[in-house]
């Protein structure tokens, strides 16, 4: 155990360790509720899906699914094959100066490995997601969805919603004034705020519903 804490310290893989470190400390918190898992797709246009890292990730193959999965398959990745390349490094007996040199041909192959891996992990979760036509911003105004976050407010909140086609969609949803929602409920999408990308959801009440039967 103290041999693969030095590896996971040691250079470079120390560097993929500190953003593994982020990484779960973030699914930690998205199991909590405390953060949605598109908090680095919020900069990307709604409309063409471009922008942002999510365009950037998307420039070079890797779009198509959530920008943070995407991440964190990447630190992933790269941080177990920088520490078998750490591993493989400290049982040579070698210089100082090929030490260095080897360390920085692990750092490189690490990235381009887990570029090449993701890449491959992402394609395969493409083809298996239903192909999703291209929607408008005040496409789901009129709907109700599921809040899927600890809780809704007016600055924090994410909610699954019906395509109509057999498709759902995770949307970023916020309430108005004081108002609440917490996991589970049903919420009505009464809005659009294009400025800020986000969906305004009011609490639900079914008895309401024009469709429900007497």
């Amino acid at each position: 155990m103290s041999g693969l804490l030095e590896a996971s310290l040691a250079f470079p893989t120390v560097l993929f360790t500190f953003l593994l470190v982020v990484v779960v400390g973030y699914w930690l918190f998205v199991v909590l509720g405390a953060v949605g898992t598109d908090v680095l797709d919020a900069d990307a246009d709604v409309d063409t899906g471009s922008g942002g890292v999510g365009g950037a990730l998307g420039a070079v193959g890797l779009g198509g699914v959530p920008v943070t999965v995407v991440l964190s398959l990447l630190i992933a990745v790269a941080w177990f094959v920088s520490l078998v390349g750490t591993v493989l490094i400290d049982s040579l007996s070698t210089s100082s100066p090929l030490m260095i040199a080897l360390a920085l041909v692990v750092l490189v192959a690490a990235v381009i490995i887990a570029w090449g891996v993701t890449g491959a992990i992402v394609m395969g979760v493409r083809k298996l997601l239903p192909a999703e036509r291209q929607r408008r911003g005040t496409d789901f105004v009129g709907q109700t969805c599921v809040i899927r976050t600890g809780r809704v407010d007016r600055e924090f909140g994410q909610a699954e919603i019906s395509g109509g086609d057999g498709s759902w969609s995770l949307i970023e949803v916020r309430t108005i004034g004081d108002e609440q929602l917490s996991a589970g409920s049903t919420a009505l999408v009464f809005d659009y705020d294009s400025t800020a990308r986000v969906y305004r959801v009011t609490p639900f009440d079914s008895a309401l519903d024009p469709g429900r039967s007497a």
